[in-house]
């Protein structure tokens, strides 16, 4: 298994990508990368994780800050190379970025798996979105694993 994390590049012509969206929010989240990343330490997963290790809060989300500018299309071009998308949102998080990665790769792309645990506050929003358009849902990061690893 290899992990890239911005600002590496994401790997061109590679398969077996796998990106780790879903919860970050600014640190606030549970580190679940981590807990994928030793899941899938014997597998020959290429984890593009983009939980940055020299994320600046103070950093201005605005398009012309360059290195926020790099971190969200390091984010997109990730998600358009993989093979498959695991999101997981954290009940204790909002994620609104990770719901618009939801919009943009969910319909159509066939790679996604969700995780929404009780008690995140729109999971009525993503159930039905994951039903209504046959992305694939489970209830536990353990399930989604499973899934990786078959």
């Amino acid at each position: 298994m290899q992990i890239y994390q911005p600002p590496q590049p994401v790997p061109v012509d590679a398969e077996k990508l796998l990106f780790l969206a879903g919860s970050i929010e600014m640190g606030a989240a549970e580190e679940w990368q981590k807990k994928v990343q030793d899941a899938l330490a014997d597998t020959d997963w290429i984890i593009l994780n983009p939980r940055r290790d020299d994320w600046d809060n103070s950093w201005v989300q605005e398009k012309e800050n360059a290195p926020f500018r790099e971190q969200v299309e390091w984010e997109l071009e990730g998600l358009e190379r993989a093979e498959k998308i695991l999101m997981y949102l954290d009940p204790t998080t909002k994620s609104p970025v990770s719901m618009i990665e939801l919009g943009l790769f969910g319909k159509e792309s066939g790679k996604l798996i969700m995780i929404c645990p009780k008690g995140f506050w729109r999971k009525g929003n993503i159930d039905i979105v994951c039903e209504r358009y046959g992305i694939t849902q489970v209830d536990t990061l353990e399930e989604a694993l499973s899934m990786l690893r078959a």
